[in-house]
């Protein structure tokens, strides 16, 4: 299926009832002011509209806050913006992110006009205690409720969870992971937990009463929860937290699994293991001086890893062999030959 191009409407903290104890979305969004003017809406649209490309399909997303969460005034204000584009089918559906006690039926009646084609859900946790240790203010149930809300409503859901919250163990987050899963998201995003500036963690990890995930740690329990939700069929869409000028600034993120390109780490680190599997089964590969990898472009850097990680890990792993990389475009992308 054809990636849609997306025009992000950031909101941060806008409509959230309180704060979070991971949260700082002036961080996350590199946007200051909570609430943007329709001029600021407006110029990001025709922006975006001019790098469509050969798309066919155009998504606005209002991220960053609580949108259901908001007044219904200033939901349907915003709405009745983007309700010309939606008729005249320049832009083809709406997405937001909210909270799952925000989807109620009285919300979902109010937005129903306006061609919200999908709602992703700040879910975070399945496990009720982690869940109060971050300070969300809602429970599993609640997402498990508007899920069902949802999908009656035939409105694709989006869950957004998150790995290293303060009290999860990797046995829970796993376990909430198979949890989300199950309830048959259409797509899903992962987040490592970063300590930011300004958030109440912050408080805790300056105290010594929070310890956050390495890089390495990260990428692990990310991957295990990638494979999770592609056993199940739900498509991650992103891992990681978006690249940003106040991202890279240690005043500002001041502790966590924090790389620019995340999701690219954990995708590498599942094509290492895929190849190791392939070499395994080879009783012939592991017996040789030499072995070539091959496999389509696209695939090429995932096979290499971050500064060719992949080929020096290959390298001890399996000491005496000279391991070296050939492309095809005949393969599927993600396939490997083991030569």
């Amino acid at each position: 299926m054809e990636t849609p191009l997306i025009i992000p409407v950031f909101i941060p903290h806008s409509g959230c009832p309180h704060q979070c104890s991971f949260c700082n979305q002036s961080i996350i969004t590199s946007q200051k002011n909570p609430f943007p003017d329709p001029k600021e809406i407006e110029t990001t649209i025709q922006q975006y509209l001019a790098y469509k490309g050969k798309r066919s399909r155009v998504e606005l997303a209002f991220f960053g806050g609580n949108f259901l969460g908001l007044f219904s005034r200033d939901i349907v204000r915003l709405l009745e913006q983007i309700r010309p584009y939606i008729e005249n089918q320049t832009i083809h559906g709406i997405r937001c992110s909210t909270r799952p006690d925000t989807i109620t039926e009285q919300r979902l009646d109010l937005v129903q006009p306006y061609g919200v084609s999908l709602v992703e859900l700040g879910i975070q946790s399945m496990d009720d205690r982690v869940l109060k240790k971050a300070n969300r203010g809602h429970t599993s149930a609640d997402s498990v409720h508007a899920v069902a809300l949802l999908k009656d409503r035939g409105i694709q859901v989006g869950a957004q969870v998150m790995a290293g919250l303060p009290g999860d163990t990797r046995s829970k987050l796993l376990q909430s992971t198979r949890q989300v899963a199950a309830l048959g998201p259409d797509v899903a995003r992962i987040y490592p937990l970063m300590v930011l500036q300004g958030s109440l963690l912050a408080r805790l990890y300056k105290k010594g009463k929070y310890t956050p995930l390495s890089l390495d740690n990260g990428i692990q329990l990310v991957k295990e929860m990638y494979q999770i939700f592609e056993q199940a069929n739900v498509t991650v869409i992103r891992m990681g937290l978006q690249a940003s000028e106040m991202m890279e600034d240690q005043n500002m993120v001041l502790a966590g699994p924090w790389h620019p390109a995340f999701g690219h780490l954990v995708l590498s680190a599942l094509f290492y293991d895929h190849v190791c599997e392939k070499i395994e089964t080879s009783v012939m590969a592991v017996r040789q001086n030499r072995v070539v990898l091959i496999v389509h472009p696209r695939s090429e850097s995932r096979l290499r890893g971050d500064k060719n990680q992949n080929l020096e890990k290959l390298g001890k792993q399996y000491p005496g062999i000279l391991f070296s990389i050939k492309t095809n475009d005949a393969l599927i992308p993600g396939e490997v030959v083991v030569q």
